[in-house]
């Protein structure tokens, strides 16, 4: 599955955020954004529980990491 994050960070972290963002398994690409978010993450995951792991263990941890929002992508 796939999922798009959402993310907002405290300010002066993103250059970090993003760096650590780009280290995790399973996150295909991690980038800066303008808009009401701060970056944006697209990860492939095993499944919905993979995914939840992922983000609760490895993106919320990260310093400077305020808020996430998830959207699993779905095949149409």
């Amino acid at each position: 599955m796939k999922a798009y994050i959402l993310i907002n960070v405290r300010i002066g972290s993103i250059t970090e955020v993003i760096h650590n963002l780009r280290k995790i398994d399973g996150i295909i690409e991690a980038n800066m954004t303008f808009g009401p978010f701060d970056a944006v993450v697209v990860v492939k995951a095993e499944s919905v529980n993979h995914l939840g792991r992922v983000i609760a263990n490895d993106i919320h941890p990260i310093p400077g990491v305020k808020e996430t929002i998830t959207c699993l992508v779905t095949e149409t």
